[in-house]
């Protein structure tokens, strides 16, 4: 399967072979397409209910760590040979980015910290029992660090920590910067925006609005929660997260919290920024951030680094994130339409493998 290339080598100049293709939803998926599509010279227009800023997005409300080891434990084996190759595929389209934009994105693959208080250690124990399991040809990544080990990898941590689990494949990428730079880059390869745009229906060759109707050689369904009048079997699963500045709190790396309801994760951003979260509910429910979460969260958070005590939260974002039944991605291509849709709580771990398998698919 292609990976990222050089995006010098990577544009063609569009011929009268070039493909007129729609999108319906500029969430990460329809934003990631359309780049991949523009770079291949073929001629695209995208479709969001929101503005280009994808405030109405999943996207948006994502920690977007890079977690294979950590996701599957709860998950289907193919979520970590997927994931696994969104560690090698997002540094190649990261750089093409910035080429193009100048816009540096925020990322880093240096593993990741599970930590556990003494009365959670079973919780840890478990989960660790489960994840050598599950990849016992990747054990030698998944290693169990003594406080030693903790201090050279976190020195905070060391501090209220006797140990825990380092797992070296892991990783983080800055959600809101790659959005903003994919729009730039769009932009910039001619893709053309319809914002605001209410799809009501997608079909082969048709993007249908209430008033409107766009004809294309291919259109590709991207919209999240927002195809469930087309896909019946989809269901939301509501996530929230706080972004929070913690000027007294020093992480290099994503930090996971076990604890017998609820795994708080916690990811690093450039100054001293932070996105946590841990709630995973089965609802559809669009409202705002709860307090019990929000206490939940922050009383959690505090237990991991006192310095959390004096840190501002800067936002609190809730949002449904678009799950099949089986909780995998869907990707489906008929003549003249494409779906793509169910990326579930994996969003930048799975769309890597989501859009290159889309993209063969058109070819």
């Amino acid at each position: 399967m292609a990976v990222g290339t050089d995006l010098t080598s990577d544009v063609r100049r569009r011929t009268s072979d070039s493909l007129k293709i729609g999108i319906a939803g500029a969430g990460l998926l329809g934003r990631l397409l359309a780049w991949k599509l523009l770079r291949q010279g073929h001629r695209v227009s995208i479709f969001d209910r929101g503005s280009r800023a994808a405030e109405l997005s999943a996207a948006k409300v994502a920690a977007s760590m890079l977690a294979p080891y950590s996701e599957v434990v709860s998950a289907e084996r193919c979520v970590f040979d997927w994931g696994r190759m969104a560690l090698s595929w997002w540094p190649q389209e990261l750089a093409a980015l910035k080429e193009l934009t100048g816009e540096h994105i925020d990322f880093a693959v240096e593993g990741s910290v599970v930590v556990a208080h003494e009365l959670d250690k079973s919780s840890l124990n478990h989960f660790e029992q489960q994840l050598r399991s599950k990849v016992a040809d990747c054990e030698h990544n998944i290693e169990r660090i003594d406080q030693r080990r903790l201090a050279d990898l976190e020195p905070e941590l060391a501090e209220r920590y006797r140990g825990g689990l380092f797992l070296a494949e892991e990783g983080y990428l800055d959600n809101g910067a790659l959005l903003s730079a994919l729009e730039m880059a769009i932009s910039q390869l001619g893709g053309e925006w319809h914002e605001y745009s209410d799809v009501q229906y997608v079909e082969a060759g048709k993007i249908v609005l209430e008033n409107q109707t766009y004809e294309f050689d291919w259109a590709i369904d991207s919209r999240g929660m927002g195809a469930k009048n087309q896909l019946p079997n989809l269901r939301g699963v509501r996530g929230e997260v706080l972004w929070i500045h913690a000027p007294e709190v020093n992480l290099r790396r994503p930090v996971r919290l076990m604890h017998p309801r609820y795994k708080l994760y916690i990811s690093p951003r450039s100054g001293n920024r932070y996105v946590i979260g841990a709630t995973e509910i089965e609802s559809e429910s669009m409202k705002p951030v709860t307090v019990r979460s929000s206490l939940e969260l922050m009383s959690a958070l505090y237990s991991v680094h006192s310095g959390f005590a004096e840190a501002t939260l800067l936002h609190a974002y809730a949002h449904c994130r678009p799950a099949m039944p089986n909780n995998l991605p869907e990707i489906k291509c008929t003549k003249g339409v494409l779906v793509v849709n169910g990326l579930y709580r994996h969003g930048y771990l799975l769309s890597p493998y989501v859009v290159e398998t889309a993209l063969e698919m058109l070819e």
